[in-house]
């Protein structure tokens, strides 16, 4: 896509993001060709409709579509996709035999869906099971952050309806891919959070002049926006690498980040930001679960880290 064109995506998305979640969103995303748009344009459509997902706080079934596509997983329009568990990373299911293990997440999307496709390891291969999607059992997750929508596989085994399917695609692209989208959902969730801290220095006014004079909030939102530029500088090298390693560190950059940001930008926001009269808190929330999906920072550092100590060997330096 050249420049005018990506301008009036940016904005068709940024209408679409910001007055519509959820099915709508889903919908408004296929009348915008988003999913033609993602053939065309990889990089530039995940970036925009995740980065204005972060930034308004919606939510669709956009995430499922990327995963499935990436392992080449053949589910319908009424067919979800199971995403592996909070802080996990591996095949949501293995099967053994006529039975299927699985415990994940599934959006709200594919709750609505009368069958999910789990991507499964049997033996060495990859493969996708469908089963129905009443016979997982799905508990609605009303923790950290409901709006999110995301439903609980408890860890149980099912019968399968049908013989798994080979896979032709990579788990490990499908995880890069969900790793390098939910990194800008995350970039985006955190200049939301700045802007609103930043809104609140301006109008808040202690002893005769507004708390944006004073040097030690001046320096909390200075501190925010390097952090967001430092992960969006990460995410930038990933998408120049191309190596799912590469994505992994943009994820754990980010979700570190997003982590800072929520830090400093709740002191700015002092007693009102823990209210939820103030709109912070469902930022705050989304920010801790995006950290959590796919593998948080801390998860992903420790697994480089253990595997930095068996290999003995550093990862190549990102081209510059």
């Amino acid at each position: 896509m050249d420049g005018e064109e990506l301008e009036l995506f940016e904005r068709s998305l940024r209408h679409a993001t910001a007055s519509a979640t959820g099915a709508e969103l889903d919908a408004a995303l296929v009348e915008l060709g988003w999913h033609d748009a993602l053939e065309v344009d990889r990089r530039a459509s995940v970036a925009l409709l995740f980065g204005l997902q972060g930034e308004a706080g919606s939510t669709s079934a956009a995430l499922d579509h990327l995963v499935a596509t990436a392992t080449g997983l053949a589910a319908a329009a009424s067919t979800g996709v199971v995403l592996p568990a909070i802080d996990r990373w591996d095949p949501p299911g293995v099967v053994h035999g006529r039975t299927l293990q699985v415990a994940g997440l599934v959006s709200s999307a594919g709750a609505e869906c009368p069958e999910v496709v789990v991507a499964a390891t049997a033996g060495d291969a990859l493969v996708a099971a469908t089963v129905p999607t009443e016979s997982l059992g799905l508990r609605p997750v009303h923790g950290v952050d409901p709006w999110l929508g995301l439903h609980q596989i408890p860890a149980r085994e099912v019968a399968l309806p049908a013989e798994p399917t080979p896979v032709e695609g990579s788990w490990t692209d499908a995880v890069a891919a969900a790793r390098l989208a939910l990194a800008q959902q995350l970039v985006g969730t955190s200049r939301t959070m700045l802007r609103l801290a930043r809104e609140h220095a301006l109008d808040r006014v202690q002893f005769g002049q507004p708390i944006a004079g004073f040097q030690a909030v001046r320096h909390r939102l200075a501190e925010t926006l390097v952090a967001i530029e430092t992960a969006e500088a990460m995410i930038d090298a990933a998408w120049l690498d191309g190596d799912p390693g590469t994505a992994a560190m943009a994820k754990a950059v980010a979700g570190r980040e997003a982590r800072v940001a929520a830090k400093h930008c709740q002191q700015v926001l002092a007693g009102i930001g823990f209210t939820t009269e103030h709109d912070l808190h469902r930022f705050v929330r989304r920010a801790l679960v995006l950290n959590g999906l796919f593998g948080s920072a801390k998860s992903i550092t420790s697994a480089f880290g253990a595997e930095l100590v068996e290999s003995r060997q550093l990862p190549p330096l990102l081209p510059l």
